[in-house]
């Protein structure tokens, strides 16, 4: 795995079993959650990061809530696009939960907002 130049806070070499490599691998956009074996639901995850394009750029960031803010920070700082099949998502996330830009929203997320403020 390979570290995205310049990204405070990437890979630290772990022991990972070939399908967790395979699945980095195939991801374009995402967080991962790595527990220890036998960890109970409330344990804290043994690490907490994020893929862009195949490639883990950031680890170790302790919850998935602060690896959000961090995949948003990561798009916007780079740039990049939201995939297709997320594109609601971030939609989503961006405009009505972090409320930014918020008065441009799609017809699905329109809708949602509504029914969340009922």
């Amino acid at each position: 795995m390979k570290n995205l130049p310049g990204v405070p806070g990437v890979h630290l070499e772990k022991d990972v079993d070939e399908s967790t490599q395979m699945a980095i691998a195939e991801t374009v956009f995402g967080i991962f959650v790595i527990r220890q074996e036998g960890a109970e639901p409330g344990d804290d995850p043994a690490d907490v990061g994020i893929v862009l394009e195949g490639v883990e750029v950031m680890s170790e960031l302790g919850n998935v809530a602060f690896a959000v803010v961090m995949l948003l920070g990561l798009v916007y700082a780079l740039n990049l696009s939201y995939p297709q099949e997320l594109k609601y998502t971030f939609e989503v996330l961006q405009k009505i939960i972090m409320e930014l830009d918020a008065n441009k929203l799609s017809n699905k997320a329109q809708v949602l907002k509504t029914l969340l403020s009922r």
